[in-house]
């Protein structure tokens, strides 16, 4: 970008702006970003959910394992959309067990009348898991509507019908 400047700035003398800092950095790879994103996301929900038996770095293949070991600028071969079976089966358990949390939470938040949701999860107020689950079906490349339908099982399952109906 071109950033115009006052003539009067021209003759400042002292460190470096920020913004000519920042200028100077080199690109990040975006994809490459998001792939640390989406592992960022996985470990958040495993930490918040309690999920037991969880190995993170299973739900991705080996060119996934080797880029989150990378420089955020370089371009690396990210994986490809041809996955192998075993670990899209993974994903798919990882996403189900997530779903299943997360009605449980609810449900066991929604039977403790003294304790709201906010107060089980303060910084989370607004925080869909369920929601979450079928945004990250979408990067590690499973059924969105399989997650959907798991969702509302386990609301039936709770007795939650008001909320499976929805």
């Amino acid at each position: 970008p071109v950033l115009d400047t006052e003539d009067a700035w021209g003759s400042v003398e002292g460190p470096v702006s920020i913004v000519e800092l920042a200028l100077e950095q080199k690109r990040v790879h975006y994809p490459l970003v998001e792939h640390q994103f989406v592992l960022c996301t996985v470990l958040y929900a495993i930490m918040r959910l309690s999920l037991k038996a969880v190995k993170p770095l299973s739900l991705f293949d080996s060119k996934g394992k080797n880029a989150f070991f990378k420089d955020l600028t370089s371009i690396q071969l990210l994986p490809s959309g041809d996955m192998d079976p075993d670990v899209l089966s993974i994903r798919q358990q990882f996403l189900l067990k997530v779903v299943s949390a997360a009605v449980q939470t609810l449900c066991s938040s929604q039977k403790d009348v003294e304790f709201s949701e906010e107060e089980y999860f303060p910084f989370e107020k607004g925080k869909n898991w369920p929601t979450l689950a079928v945004d990250l079906a979408q990067y590690l490349q499973i059924s969105e509507d399989l997650v959907r339908r798991h969702y509302v099982c386990e609301l039936y399952s709770y007795g939650m019908d008001h909320l499976g109906e929805e």
